[in-house]
C-alpha cells in the first residue's frame, strides 16, 4: 500500500494539484492524504481517481465541525497511523476529541502523520514511534523555504517513507523503518 501524503497546502492550489498528480501519476498511490491548513484545498484532488483521507487544520471551522474527523486512526498493512493536522494536542482541539500522547503512551498508534510545523520529518522517537511531517505546499515560507510532500510504503513489516522537494524534484529525507 502506497500513501501519497501533504499538507498545510494553505490555498496553493497549484502546488497542491502538482503534488497529488506526481504522487498518483508518477508513484501510483493507492491513495492521498491531506493533514489540513486549509480543508478545503484537498477538493482539487478528487479528480485523481484515488481515496482521499483529509482532516482539518486546527484555525479552521471545519475544525469545530463535530461531524469531521480530526484525527483518525487508519490501519494500513498492520500498521496503526494516527492522521492528525497537529502532532500533540492543541488549545483549539474539543473536549471530546482523542489526545495524541495518550495514543502515544498507550502505544495505540505505530505512526503519527501530521503537518502543522511545515517542517518535514521522518524519524522514530525512543518510544518507537514513526512521525512523518511532508512540509508544506506554499511557495515559499519562513520555518521551511522548500515545497515538499511524502509518500508512504506499507509493506508488512516495513514501512519506507520518501519526502519529496516540490519545486527541486529531489529527494529531502528517506527512511525504512521494520516493525
Amino acid at each position: 500500500m502506497k500513501a501519497g501524503v501533504v499538507s498545510d497546502s494553505h490555498g496553493y492550489l497549484d502546488n497542491l494539484r502538482e503534488a497529488g498528480a506526481i504522487l498518483c501519476r508518477q508513484f501510483a498511490v493507492d491513495m492521498l492524504i491531506h493533514l489540513g491548513d486549509d480543508y478545503e484545498d484537498a477538493t482539487v484532488l478528487s479528480d485523481l481517481s484515488v481515496p482521499l483521507i483529509r482532516v482539518p487544520g486546527v484555525h479552521s471551522t471545519f475544525y469545530r465541525d463535530r461531524r469531521i474527523e480530526k484525527r483518525p486512526i487508519k490501519k494500513i498493512e498492520g500498521w496503526r497511523f494516527l492522521i492528525t493536522h497537529t502532532p500533540h494536542s492543541h488549545a483549539n482541539d474539543p473536549p471530546d476529541l482523542i489526545r495524541p500522547e495518550t495514543l502515544v503512551q498507550k502505544r495505540e498508534i505505530d505512526v503519527v502523520i501530521h503537518g502543522h510545523t511545515h517542517i518535514p520529518q521522518s524519524a522514530q522517537s525512543a518510544d518507537g514511534i514513526i512521525w512523518i511531517n511532508p512540509g508544506h505546499l506554499k511557495d515559499e515560507d519562513k520555518r521551511n523555504p522548500i515545497p515538499s510532500f511524502a509518500m508512504i510504503s506499507a509493506i508488512g513489516q516495513l514501512l519506507e517513507v520518501t519526502i519529496f522537494s516540490l519545486t527541486r524534484g529531489a529527494i529531502l529525507i528517506h527512511e525504512t523503518y521494520q516493525k
